[in-house]
């Protein structure tokens, strides 16, 4: 069997199998969304966050490649840190739309400490694995569906009354991403519509009420700024369960972030680039 014949098998089989676990992903949700319902005195606290970030995804061959991102996430709008984050990941791509990333992340988490209005940080320390795919729908125009499947380990140091317990907390985390880009104009230089939603669980030695860890609902506007720079603003709803299991966050974000795609391939003479689409980096 060829290189190619492979690479194409793995494709088919990848994109399968995901298929078949996204079907079963949301089809548990609901249940365990339910279990969650039926703990006694559900408290659901709402508020206001601004969330910015740069996301890159740098081609240096035809297979091989990395991706970086940065991002700072508010509180009660802007007033108040909610987080710091940085990913540095290797990227390997299997087809010119589909590839698996693998790397190291690293959040400074805010947590209120003992002085009012000071806060602390706590680190959390992560590795990661995804494959993200992009596809073209020919029954809706020029839409566009982008996929991704990540799992995170995670290590999170335990803060209480703003003091460190010399405690981690450790979760293993799955992702389901589903981002659809709609053309609304003519115009490929106007905005495209974005509608995305991601569902988060997570399992863990203290993960006993909530495996559900949260669901993320976005909706805004898609805009390049060029072959290698574009952004999407839009309103995001974050339904997020804590581990007491009868605590909510209902996080009204608005999201504000920048898509930096350099292709540095070098490529045959006569071949050009094509432009690299906007990726999601949330946190």
């Amino acid at each position: 069997m060829s290189k190619s014949s492979a690479l194409s098998l793995l494709h088919r089989s990848i994109r399968k199998w995901f298929g078949v676990s996204g079907v079963l992903l949301f089809g548990i949700v609901p249940r365990l969304y339910a279990q969650s319902e039926a703990i006694p005195e559900k408290t659901v606290e709402h508020q206001a966050q601004f969330w910015t970030s740069v996301n890159s995804t740098v081609r240096l061959s035809d297979r091989w490649g990395f991706v970086a991102d940065l991002h700072i996430r508010r509180n009660d709008f802007v007033r108040d840190p909610s987080f710091y984050f940085a990913r540095l990941g290797a990227a390997y791509w299997i087809r010119p739309k589909s590839y698996f990333a693998a790397g190291y992340a690293h959040m400074w988490l805010a947590s209120a400490a003992m002085e009012p209005g000071e806060f602390v940080f706590a680190d959390e320390n992560r590795i990661y694995q995804q494959f993200q795919w992009s596809s073209s729908l020919p029954a809706l125009g020029q839409t566009s569906l982008l996929q991704r499947f990540r799992n995170e380990q995670r290590w999170l140091e335990k803060y209480s009354g703003g003091l460190p317990t010399g405690d981690i907390r450790f979760t293993n985390r799955f992702r389901y991403l589903m981002s659809f880009s709609i053309p609304v104009f003519k115009s490929a230089a106007a905005p495209r519509l974005m509608i995305a939603d991601e569902v988060l669980l997570h399992t863990g030695a203290e993960v006993v009420y909530n495996p559900f860890d949260q669901n993320r609902l976005s909706l805004g506007i898609q805009q390049r700024l060029g072959r290698q720079w574009s952004f999407d603003l839009a309103y995001m709803y974050v339904y997020q369960q804590k581990f007491s299991g009868y605590e909510y966050d209902a996080n009204h974000t608005l999201r504000f972030f920048f898509y930096y795609t350099p292709d540095l391939r070098t490529l045959k003479k006569g071949t050009e680039k094509t432009d690299q689409e906007q990726h999601s980096g949330d946190e």
